[in-house]
C-alpha cells in the first residue's frame, strides 16, 4: 500500500508506544522508513520494546518513561528529545486507560485516573509539541489521536473514557482549524476491537473468548489487526489534505452495536465484584512492573 521510505527523515512520537495498539503503529512507521520515540509509564517495558524494535531497525527507536498526566514531566520529555537532536515531526496520542464499571460505583479518584491520562494527557502532549512546531515555522506536521466510536454514540459502563475521548475528538476538530494555517493537521482514529491483552483484562474481565464474541458480532465477521491500525495511522500521518476527521476503523461495528458493552446490563452485584477484583489485580501487577531506568 505504501512505499518503504514513506517516513524517511521523519520521527513519530507514540505515547503508550511500548504495548498494544501503540506498538503496532510504531512498528509500522519503522517498516516505512521512519524513526520513532515511544513513551510509556513503565520504564522496563518501554526499554525492552525499543530494544526489540532496534534489532530490526538499528538506532531508529528511542524511548522515554513519561507519565503524561504530569504536565511538567511531558515538558521535560519533549525538551529532552529536542535537546538530543531527535525532535518528533509527527505525534500519535495513543496512551489511554479504561475499565468497565457501573457509573454509580465510580469514585472521584477512579474517574480522574482515566480523565487525567486521556483528556489532560493528550492535550498536554499535543500542546507541548505543537508549540515547538509553530515556533519552528516548518509545517508538514501531523497528529493522530486514538479515540473511540463512543464519541458518536456514548457507551454504558465506560463513562470516564467516553467523556475523555469525546474531549480529544473535540480537540482534534478545534486544532485542525486553528493550527491548519501552520501546516499542522490533526485527525483521529476510532478503532473497534483490535485484540490486546491489556484491553481484555480491564474491559472484558472473565470472558472466555472475547475475540470470538467480537468477531461474531461484527458486520465483516472479524476483529481488527495490527496491519489495519498501522496502515490507517500511516495514511493519516503522510501528506494528505485530510484534516479534522475522526475515522471509524471497526468494520462497520459501531453502526450495528452502538457503544458496545450492552451485554453487561445482565450482570448483577456478584459479576461486578468479580470484575473489580480482576481489574484491581491487573492494575497491581502493572504497578509492580514499574521501576526506574535511564531513557535511551
Amino acid at each position: 500500500m505504501f512505499r518503504n521510505d514513506l517516513f524517511a527523515g521523519q520521527r513519530v512520537l507514540v505515547t503508550g508506544g511500548a504495548t498494544g495498539l501503540g506498538r503496532m503503529m510504531a512498528e509500522r512507521f519503522l517498516a516505512l522508513g521512519g524513526a520513532v520515540e515511544i513513551w510509556g509509564r513503565r520504564p522496563t517495558v518501554a526499554e525492552e520494546a525499543a530494544a526489540a524494535m532496534n534489532v530490526a531497525h538499528p538506532g531508529m527507536a528511542r524511548w522515554q518513561a513519561v507519565d503524561i498526566k504530569d504536565p511538567d514531566a511531558v515538558e521535560r520529555a519533549v525538551s529532552a528529545a529536542w535537546d538530543a537532536g531527535a525532535p518528533c515531526t509527527h505525534l500519535v496520542n495513543n496512551a489511554a486507560g479504561n475499565f468497565v464499571s457501573r457509573t454509580e460505583d465510580l469514585s472521584h479518584r477512579a474517574f480522574r485516573a482515566i480523565a487525567d491520562i486521556v483528556f489532560h494527557g493528550s492535550f498536554q502532549v499535543t500542546h507541548a509539541v505543537g508549540r515547538r512546531w509553530i515556533a519552528e515555522k516548518r509545517g508538514g506536521h501531523a497528529v493522530v489521536s486514538i479515540v473511540v466510536t463512543w464519541v458518536r454514540t456514548g457507551s454504558p459502563f465506560v463513562v470516564p473514557s467516553a467523556m475523555s475521548k469525546a474531549g480529544v475528538d473535540a480537540m482534534t476538530k478545534s486544532l485542525a482549524v486553528e493550527w491548519g494555517r501552520y501546516g499542522i493537521r490533526l485527525n483521529a482514529i476510532a478503532p473497534g476491537t483490535i485484540p490486546t491483552e491489556g484491553m481484555y483484562a480491564r474491559l472484558r474481565p472473565g470472558d472466555d473468548d472475547p475475540t470470538a464474541k467480537a468477531a461474531a458480532g461484527n458486520p465483516m465477521g472479524r476483529v481488527g489487526t495490527a496491519e489495519d491500525i498501522g496502515n490507517l495511522a500511516a495514511f493519516l500521518l503522510a501528506p494528505t489534505w485530510v484534516n479534522g476527521e475522526t475515522i471509524a476503523l471497526d468494520g462497520g461495528g459501531w453502526m450495528k452495536g452502538g457503544g458496545g458493552f450492552n451485554d453487561l446490563f445482565a450482570w448483577g452485584d456478584a459479576e461486578w465484584k468479580d470484575a473489580r477484583e480482576r481489574i484491581r489485580a491487573r492494575n497491581e501487577a502493572d504497578r509492580a512492573q514499574r521501576g526506574s531506568a535511564k531513557p535511551a
